[in-house]
């Protein structure tokens, strides 16, 4: 709903609080999870009125020319921010027979940032009915509505979403390439990186691979490109998984410090066994999130 870790911890917060304050009228126990769920939906509805929409930065414009400089970052609160698989605790599968996107699907990069064009109450009604499997009445009855309007905000959301997300999913690719296969791609991609390697990371782009760098609102377009970067490159990598998604952590080189330290968390969108978006959050606040230290030692050994 909020397509922020921090955000969502906030509301959290505030769906417990709400909960144990009317905790003493609350009879129905067993209905507790329609409850909370209700709460909960609620909390998230009042921070949608008081906060601006977040995004992708691929959604600003036309890519840049590859002499671009980044820019002014923008607030944190712009954009969609990552998330971790090992706190999302996502099980394979349909949550039942009503949900229509898998959940690991519905943590995706592009599936989150397509949530947020939609109006609240359309978002609430997608994600209750499709991912968590409400049936129209529950999801009525959740939002203080009726069925014929869910069914209705449902059509237009699913309309909205369907335009914006990529027909293949990200779990569908990595499922079709096999946990083997993928770990593969990550480490040859982390290892030019880590290299300075242009050819051989160009051989592992999509034609029309992206790269953005969220706060920054600049993004570019195609191999070469990108593989620009690396020729400047003295960082180190973690890999790791971000919205169900090949991800890795990269730490830049500091002389001063004698020391990698955190710089960007990076979710991989792959299409086949090419690369085709990388999207690199410059946002190291979020790595406590992951479990990741704020920095490595120089003498470090490759991840």
């Amino acid at each position: 709903m909020l397509a922020s870790p921090f955000d969502a911890d906030d509301a959290l917060q505030e769906t417990l609080l709400r909960a144990w304050r009317a905790a003493p009228r609350f009879r129905g126990y067993d209905r507790l999870r329609a409850w909370l769920y209700k709460i909960a939906t609620n909390v998230c509805l009042d921070a949608l009125e008081r906060r601006r929409r977040r995004g992708l930065p691929i959604e600003h414009g036309q890519p840049a020319t590859p002499d671009a400089d980044p820019g002014t970052p923008l607030s944190d609160s712009v954009w969609v921010q990552p998330y971790p698989d090992e706190v999302l605790g996502l099980e394979d599968g349909y949550t039942s027979p009503e949900a229509r996107y898998e959940q690991r699907e519905a943590v995706e990069l592009a599936f989150i940032a397509a949530l947020q064009h939609l109006a609240p109450s359309q978002r609430a009604v997608l994600l209750l009915r499709d991912v968590l499997g409400y049936s129209a009445k529950e999801a009525a009855g959740t939002l203080d509505t009726t069925i014929a309007s869910v069914n209705s905000a449902l059509q237009r959301a699913r309309r909205t979403v369907d335009e914006r997300i990529p027909a293949r999913s990200q779990q569908a690719t990595l499922r079709s390439l096999g946990d083997e296969r993928v770990r593969s791609i990550v480490e040859g991609y982390i290892d030019a990186w880590e290299r300075g390697d242009v050819e051989a990371l160009v051989a592992m782009l999509a034609e029309d691979a992206t790269f953005s760098m969220p706060p920054y609102r600049t993004w570019w377009r195609g191999r070469d490109v990108i593989a620009a970067f690396a020729a400047e490159s003295v960082h180190r990598y973690i890999s790791l998984r971000a919205n169900g998604q090949a991800a890795n952590a990269a730490y830049r080189l500091d002389e001063r410090r004698d020391a990698y330290v955190a710089e960007a968390l990076e979710v991989l969108s792959l299409e086949g066994t090419s690369v085709r978006e990388m999207t690199a959050f410059m946002m190291p606040d979020v790595f406590p999130l992951f479990g990741l230290p704020s920095q490595l030692p120089r003498n470090t050994t490759k991840t």
